[in-house]
């Protein structure tokens, strides 16, 4: 019964979280490690089916030369790229499509079903995080969820994800980046030194080690 319980919330929280995706189509934000198919109507040579954002933030295209593409949506990009070819091409038909996506590294602890290290694709966030760690347990404080974000350890963001199923607040669907924490206690509240301190140091460690290979 438990199994069955865990599995249905999980699977709501998948729903709501591709309902919410669905409905922004275009709001994905690339960055590096997205790869990009694209191309402009009637000219063979200005495509380019496996473009990828490079660690920088960058693409270079034919005529255009480089832009930043990080931080951007794919319908800002096509509007960067359309107005930089213009220069080069009448009234370009520009299609910027993402072949594939990136996959952003996070890890889930404490108050969930399968609590581990998580590669997200395309939504590289907290909803998305807590469906892939099999949903919350029934001992998890839901009102106060912790995000410690990789470029601030010491600042746990706390997240109510109540607000978030119950009222559709999508504030709350924080976004995630490479290496960030999701942590749910059963009280609400966080020690940074017990509760944070020793995932923290283990797992920037094995990135540090890793990075150095």
């Amino acid at each position: 019964m438990k199994k069955v319980v865990a599995s249905g919330v999980a699977a709501a929280l998948l729903a709501l979280n591709v309902a919410y995706v669905s409905a922004q189509p275009d709001e994905y934000k690339l960055g590096p490690g997205d790869v990009l198919s694209i191309g402009v109507w009637g000219y063979e040579d200005l495509k380019n089916e496996e473009l990828i954002i490079r660690p920088d933030g960058k693409v270079a295209f034919p005529l255009a030369g480089e832009l930043t593409a990080q931080g951007m949506t794919p319908g800002e990009l096509t509007t960067a790229l359309t107005a930089k070819l213009g220069n080069y091409v009448k009234d370009p038909n520009v299609t910027v499509n993402i072949a594939k996506f990136r996959t952003t590294r996070v890890y889930v602890l404490g108050e969930v079903n399968k609590p581990g290290m998580y590669e997200l694709e395309k939504q590289h966030n907290l909803l998305d995080a807590v469906g892939m760690a099999g949903s919350y347990t029934k001992r998890a404080a839901k009102k106060e969820i912790f995000v410690i974000h990789k470029n601030n350890v010491d600042k746990p963001q706390k997240v109510n994800l109540l607000k978030l199923l119950k009222n559709g607040d999508i504030s709350q669907n924080v976004t995630l980046n490479e290496g960030d924490v999701v942590y749910l206690t059963s009280n609400g509240k966080i020690t940074f030194a017990t509760d944070v301190l020793p995932w923290i140091t283990a797992i920037y460690q094995v990135d540090r080690l890793g990075n150095e290979d």
